[in-house]
């Protein structure tokens, strides 16, 4: 079973040097399912069978196609229609289903020369491990795995942010038009980073973070 489903998505995994808008849209929209139910459904005349596929889905992409907008000495003459061009590529309800969208900035030879982060990679490590020991203690009391899968009457008891946090979400949510989709796995996301800092429940501060992953529109 599991070899069916690597083989299924490997027109998405295996071209790792692509960045995604370069793939034809009907073939990442086919990645819409398995993101939001975690399974594929494949008909054919005389079968209707559906596979487990709960994959966990990485993909980068360039501003434009260039590379360099917001860089006036490189970036191209159609800037900053281009990127939008480019982008768009992605159709909306496949990026909504994306949680985390993070913008990284070119790294510089000045850069290369800085010290080493505060937090390294071991402490690092200790949080994850720490916040998936939180999860599995609740999948006690929810029955799921982790919060990605939290739903319904789990998701309201567990991610529910405190009053503050949750002003912040309804003006964020009217201000960002967040679809219901969106609403849900921001509160996810938001449960999963008040659990890497060791918080009890959901605050504004977890919330805005959280905020912070949804995609922006491209700009100059």
């Amino acid at each position: 079973m599991l070899t069916k489903n690597l083989l299924f998505f490997s027109r998405i995994f295996w071209c790792n040097n692509s960045t995604i808008p370069e793939f034809q849209r009907a073939v990442l929209d086919s990645l819409r399912q398995p993101l939001e139910t975690g399974s594929v459904d494949v008909a054919r005349a005389n079968a209707h069978v559906t596979f487990p596929a709960n994959v966990q889905l990485i993909a980068a992409m360039n501003p434009c196609r260039c590379g360099h907008l917001g860089d006036p000495a490189l970036a191209c003459s159609r800037a900053p229609r281009c990127a939008a061009d480019y982008q768009s590529k992605v159709s909306g309800p496949m990026l909504d289903r994306i949680d985390l969208h993070v913008e990284v900035d070119p790294v510089s030879a000045a850069d290369l020369a800085l010290p080493p982060p505060a937090e390294g990679s071991k402490e690092v490590a200790a949080r994850v491990l720490a916040a998936r020991q939180r999860q599995t203690a609740r999948a006690e009391q929810t029955g799921v795995r982790s919060n990605s899968d939290l739903d319904g009457e789990a998701l309201e008891t567990f991610a529910t942010p405190d009053e503050p946090g949750r002003q912040l979400l309804m003006q964020a949510a009217t201000a960002m038009r967040l679809s219901a989709r969106s609403y849900t796995r921001m509160l996810r996301v938001a449960r999963t980073i008040a659990d890497l800092a060791g918080a009890e429940q959901v605050g504004r501060i977890h919330v805005a973070e959280a905020l912070s992953y949804r995609r922006q529109a491209p700009r100059a």
